[in-house]
């Protein structure tokens, strides 16, 4: 099930909300925790076994490294199995198959592939689980004594299957003591809508030009079609993932959480460096803090700090899927961002604002390519498109597809850009309240109601973030 359906916005959501306002606060979390293993059991209820025994085994370790935290052995041997099983779950799950086909090509031998479905959200899920053993290991958290309180932690609905990425700290006190209000619910109720209106009326339209591009035979994609496809992904992957967040953050306000900011328009970032630190920031930041800097972070010599920077970016690729594409993806970023770091630094800072724009979008953009594509024949012929290698530059398909989705094109291009905010302030800034409130209010609905519309008439609602 996903937000952007109509059996979870008109069936689950308002069921859901109905009992969690009417019961009182005591029992608000065995509410959530009954409909998050719904939401999961949804799609995949067999996963829901992998799912509870992650948190189990998280829970206990939890415990039992707090209650060692004067014995340095015992409490790092807790950690050591807290990591070893919860990555062993995602490795098995996710990877093994990747590993069994790649042995057979390089053995030309034949082991058949398990072809296990990938657990939905187990990516994100046993970051989680992972960083609260580690945050209660480095003293900076105390252990959930309650269960039911961690399993809640662990399997919130609103950010279960595809992020924010929640560390136990910043939600620990709201699980026990969290404010409900008004305010806090109609904000997250328009934040909500608004990653609708991403999902639906964006990304879906421009994910299916990129579709409609990418199923045509490759000898009749010209240099602007492709190029045409590959800024239809780059506005389709962050209107899909970006909508998402703000529907995990939206409904996690309505219930009284309050989850961390995923996205800060990366796409008005002015380096590489810069779009990181915009682009799935919960990620960025889980990886900076758990495994940057415990290898020693930019606080050691040149080659260990190059050494560190290679390995989070291989890492960060891995986890975003078992295809070649992904690992080739986060090495090319890991490059990059040595190259930014050490050789280029002084060179781009010296660039006027505009031209760090273009530098940056264009290495994104061909991030992107790699991205797009997990089969690699169709990343080399798709690099060889961009390039102009064997195509036209242009032709009547080209035309075609631009003019019928130009004005969605422009759309994604304003709303990828903090304008909107900006409008959205004034507007808020009115001296007259009542009338701001109606005028922000209104609008949203208003999307919403168009983006039903799109709902109700189209079969195209896919979510890429699913596969990771």
């Amino acid at each position: 099930m996903v937000f952007s359906s109509i059996p979870f916005l008109f069936f689950f959501l308002p069921f859901f909300l109905l009992l969690y306002f009417i019961v009182p606060f005591k029992y608000k979390n065995i509410i959530l925790l009954i409909f998050s293993l719904i939401f999961y059991a949804w799609g995949e209820p067999i996963y829901i076994v992998l799912m509870v025994f992650s948190s189990v085994v998280d829970y206990f370790n939890g415990l039992m490294i707090y209650k060692n935290k004067d014995n340095p052995k015992k409490k790092k041997l807790f950690l050591i199995f807290s990591i070893m099983v919860n990555l062993s779950l995602l490795g098995f799950f996710k990877y093994i198959d990747f590993i069994i086909k790649n042995i057979n090509d390089i053995f030309n031998i034949y082991i058949p592939l398990l072809r296990l479905g990938l657990p939905i959200g187990i990516s994100f899920y046993t970051f989680q689980t992972m960083s609260y053993s580690i945050d209660v290991y480095r003293g900076e958290v105390k252990p959930e004594k309650n269960f039911l309180n961690f399993m809640t932690y662990v399997s919130m609905f609103p950010q279960l299957i595809a992020g924010p990425i929640v560390r136990y700290e910043t939600i620990a006190k709201e699980l026990h003591k969290r404010e409900i209000n008004y305010n806090k619910f109609s904000e997250g109720f328009l934040r909500l809508l608004r990653g609708i209106f991403k999902k639906v009326l964006i990304a879906n339209n421009v994910g299916y030009l990129f579709t409609l591009i990418t199923n045509m035979p490759v000898n009749e994609v010209t240099q602007s079609l492709g190029l045409l496809a590959i800024i239809a992904f780059t506005f389709q992957i962050y209107f899909d993932f970006s909508g998402y967040s703000d529907m995990a953050i939206g409904m996690g306000k309505m219930l009284g959480f309050t989850y961390l900011e995923n996205f800060n328009y990366p796409y008005i970032a002015t380096s590489i460096t810069d779009f990181w630190r915009r682009w799935h920031i919960s990620l960025s930041s889980f990886f900076k803090d758990y495994v940057y800097i415990p290898l020693g972070g930019s606080r050691v010599n040149k080659i260990l700090n190059i050494r560190n920077i290679f390995v989070v970016w291989l890492l960060t690729g891995i986890w975003h899927g078992a295809e070649w594409n992904f690992i080739l993806w986060g090495v090319y970023y890991g490059i990059i961002l040595l190259i930014e770091k050490f050789i280029l630094k002084d060179v781009i800072d010296k660039f006027p604002k505009w031209l760090k724009h273009i530098y940056t979008l264009i290495f994104v953009l061909i991030g992107w390519i790699i991205f797009a594509f997990d089969d690699m024949t169709m990343l080399k012929d798709y690099f060889k498109i961009i390039l102009g290698i064997n195509t036209k530059f242009i032709d009547s398909n080209f035309l075609f597809y631009f003019k019928n989705y130009f004005i969605i094109l422009i759309i994604a291009t304003i709303f990828s850009m903090p304008i909107y905010h900006i409008i959205e302030e004034k507007i808020l800034n009115i001296k007259n309240k009542y009338i701001s409130n109606t005028l922000i209010t209104i609008s949203y609905l208003v999307l919403f109601i168009i983006s039903l519309a799109y709902l109700v008439a189209d079969t195209y609602n896919p979510f890429l973030y699913f596969r990771f």
